[in-house]
């Protein structure tokens, strides 16, 4: 497969995540340093799960994300649409309900789920305003969504520095522990392109999330979006 484009066809994304299922979590921690785990903890943090809610952990590939809301008693539905990913999450994981599913037209009722989360995958959508209605959609009123994405470093220094890491330093570690260093350089890009934290905020907004805020994360490598249903 050649390198997903920012077209984010979703059948070349699906693919491209298929092939790097196995040492998906392992890749992600040596790239991110080891903070991926701190990033974890604030998105299961803000969720605030508490027992016999529902929460739909949206993107969990192989379910390493769904853990954190197992552990507190809610219930936890990990929705992906690599398969590669989701075979991988049930070897580990056979207990979890892991289910295939495309952000832009989820296989869920309207109003289920108590908290909706997705973490590093928004980016990867081929229409982000519809996956965000399709998160409200889901959504009981009153409900709340979680994003956890990667965003823009708000000092200037420090912004050139990892925009560096990102296209300079990056290939050559993915290429040292991932079996598709490819896909990497795809992430680094679409990390690039995305929107920074009031762009997210505001079409959050335009779907129709009240109370939105954030919070940056590392300086603003990672951002932390949230919003309730009215």
């Amino acid at each position: 497969m050649t390198r997903a484009t920012l077209d984010k066809q979703p059948h070349e994304v699906a693919s491209m995540f298929d092939d790097v299922a196995a040492n998906y979590d392992l890749t992600n921690d040596v790239l991110s340093l080891g903070q991926d785990r701190r990033w974890r903890k604030e998105v299961a943090k803000a969720v605030d799960a508490r027992p016999a809610q529902r929460i739909l952990d949206l993107a969990a590939g192989t379910g390493t994300s769904s853990l954190p809301f197992t552990a507190t008693g809610a219930y936890v539905v990990p929705c992906d649409f690599s398969l590669g990913m989701l075979r991988e999450g049930k070897k580990r994981h056979p207990w979890l309900p892991l289910t295939a599913g495309d952000a832009t037209r989820l296989p869920f009722a309207d109003g289920v789920f108590d908290a909706v989360t997705i973490s590093f995958g928004l980016r990867n959508v081929q229409d982000t305003g519809r996956a965000l209605r399709e998160l409200y959609r889901v959504t009981k009123p009153g409900g709340r969504v979680v994003i956890c994405e990667f965003s823009h470093p708000t000092w200037a220094p420090f912004r050139t520095v990892y925009e560096e890491y990102l296209m300079r330093a990056l290939p050559p570690v993915a290429r040292a522990v991932s079996s598709n260093p490819d896909a990497y350089v795809y992430l680094a890009e679409s990390i690039q392109s995305w929107p920074d934290q009031p762009g997210l905020a505001r079409q959050l907004q335009h779907a129709g999330w009240s109370k939105v805020a954030w919070r940056n994360l590392s300086g603003g490598i990672v951002a932390l979006h949230r919003g309730t249903k009215p």
